[in-house]
């Protein structure tokens, strides 16, 4: 590999590790960040979403400004529009300040995946494919798994402001590195399909709106979002309906997904989104509120989880030519079923111990699906759409993760509320437990400190019913997965799809 690759390799890299660090790197940071901010536990939640939906809505835009403009120079704007939006996060003294400087980040930060994996994937030659997938899938998975634990050493030792001002040397490296070594493509003439765009924006945007506030706003009880829900359905059904009818130059070509690998690798990122991101980010929440650990600590705990992702990718890249993809990929299922498995045992009297293998379980896990699916995923797509299907194939990826958050976080909040309402009827007189319980604090249930108590007790093992049951959820997400790999096919070597795309 010669030594063009490599910087080519270290700029698109820098660029997508930074991109997708932010992802996750704020997550332990929220408490905090909602005490400082005066923000409250559901409306902090948008700094996390906001950032998720912004790279959604414009991630298919990718293939469009990448013809306009060339991929060199788009790539040198994003890095510097994601670089100052991180540094004005990192000046935010409001809520409504960082959530539209996380949405700014979102904007910027949109194409630098399906960016950088269609720069990889034309430096390296097709039978070098597997290889270069391997290198990108580790900075895509690894860092937002490892987010955690530097944002928790960040905030411990710093603050949560750091975790933004850190990607600004990064940032700076990854332009200068790609002034000098990374190729532009030639610009070609393109028309933008704006009817196509405003829909699909627009649908998202509600679907994110419904899915955030549902649970704060009783669902379909608020006709905010009862309206919101059907915004989305229209514009959904519009976007399909005038994509594959309308006579335009679409906004991406949706038979793409004539391609049954694309097909399948898609179903199954967005099946990771709600498995693996949504359960991280609870994951998170069970550590510092539930278990009461300290920001650093907590991230501290997450670390094994990365640590086995790491090794086992790069484990992955070197067999994924040899071994078939679809046998990582079942095992990696397995692994991650295991690991979100043994959560659903988890009690409050938990050790550091007792999270060692189940979050070393879904490293591997993730380790073992990602290469491999990313790269049956266009393998047999022809190389001139690399872009455009890049660019379709991170925007499932990061609405799976910002739907996977939103669904589990509700999940578990509304678990948690109905647990609540069948467990607080044993706080009455005639329940012998409950004198059981306080007789050793010499507190009767006539005693309203007693009762607080008591019912503080009653919302402790709520939450944790609550825990349980979401982690059983995460483990039916992974089980689900197992059939779509039946539509998985390795193709053989030197081919590709044979479909019909226009390049404009």
């Amino acid at each position: 590999m010669n030594s063009a690759k490599v910087l080519t390799g270290i700029a698109v890299m820098a660029a997508t590790i930074m991109q997708v660090l932010d992802t996750t790197i704020v997550n332990v940071a929220l408490p905090k960040m909602a005490g400082e901010l005066n923000a409250t536990p559901d409306n902090i939640g948008w700094v996390l979403t906001s950032y998720l939906i912004a790279s959604a809505i414009i991630m298919p835009l990718t293939g469009y400004i990448t013809d306009r403009i060339g991929q060199k120079r788009f790539l040198i704007i994003s890095i510097t529009g994601f670089v100052i939006s991180s540094a004005l996060c990192g000046m935010a003294t409001s809520l409504t300040e960082i959530v539209l400087f996380r949405f700014m980040q979102g904007v910027f930060g949109a194409s630098l995946v399906p960016l950088s994996q269609s720069i990889m994937l034309q430096i390296f030659p097709g039978e070098q494919r597997g290889k270069a997938m391997a290198i990108w899938s580790m900075g895509v998975m690894v860092a937002p798994i490892m987010g955690p634990t530097l944002g928790g050493w960040l905030t411990e030792e710093w603050s949560w402001r750091w975790t933004f001002y850190i990607n600004l040397p990064v940032g700076i490296l990854s332009v200068l590195l790609a002034l000098r070594h990374v190729n532009d493509t030639p610009h070609r003439a393109r028309r933008m399909d704006w009817l196509g765009f405003a829909t699909l924006g627009l649908g998202i945007g509600a679907l994110q709106l419904v899915l955030d506030r549902g649970n704060q706003d009783d669902w379909f009880s608020s006709k905010l979002l009862v309206f919101a829900t059907f915004v989305s359905a229209a514009c959904f059904i519009v976007f399909i309906v005038y994509t594959l009818t309308g006579k335009h130059h679409p906004l991406f070509d949706l038979r793409i997904f004539r391609d049954r690998n694309f097909l399948a690798a898609s179903l199954i990122m967005t099946t990771i989104g709600i498995g693996f991101f949504g359960g991280m980010f609870l994951q998170s929440l069970y550590l510092q509120d539930f278990l009461g650990y300290p920001t650093f600590k907590a991230g501290l705990y997450m670390a094994p989880r990365g640590l086995a992702s790491f090794l086992v990718m790069i484990f992955v890249g070197k067999f994924v030519g040899r071994i078939a993809p679809r046998n990582f990929i079942f095992t990696g299922i397995l692994a991650s079923i295991a690991g979100n498995y043994l959560m659903t045992g988890f009690t409050s009297n938990i050790t550091a111990n007792d999270l060692i293998v189940p979050m070393m379980l879904q490293g591997v896990g993730m380790g073992l699906i990602f290469v491999p699916i990313s790269t049956l995923a266009f393998t047999t797509l022809p190389k001139e759409i690399a872009a455009e299907a890049a660019g379709i194939y991170s925007l499932i990826r990061a609405l799976g993760s910002s739907f996977g958050i939103s669904i589990l976080a509700t999940y578990f909040s509304r678990d948690t509320q109905q647990n609540w309402n069948l467990l607080r009827g044993q706080i009455n007189v005639y329940s012998n437990a409950l004198h059981t319980y306080l007789a050793p604090l010499h507190l009767g249930v006539q005693n309203s400190k007693g009762v607080a108590i008591a019912a503080s007790e009653v919302l402790h093992q709520a939450q944790n019913i609550g825990y349980i049951d979401s982690f059983w959820f995460a483990t039916l997400n992974f089980a689900v997965m197992l059939p779509l790999l039946l539509l998985l096919r390795t193709p053989a070597k030197g081919t590709t799809a044979q479909i019909h795309v226009s390049p404009e």
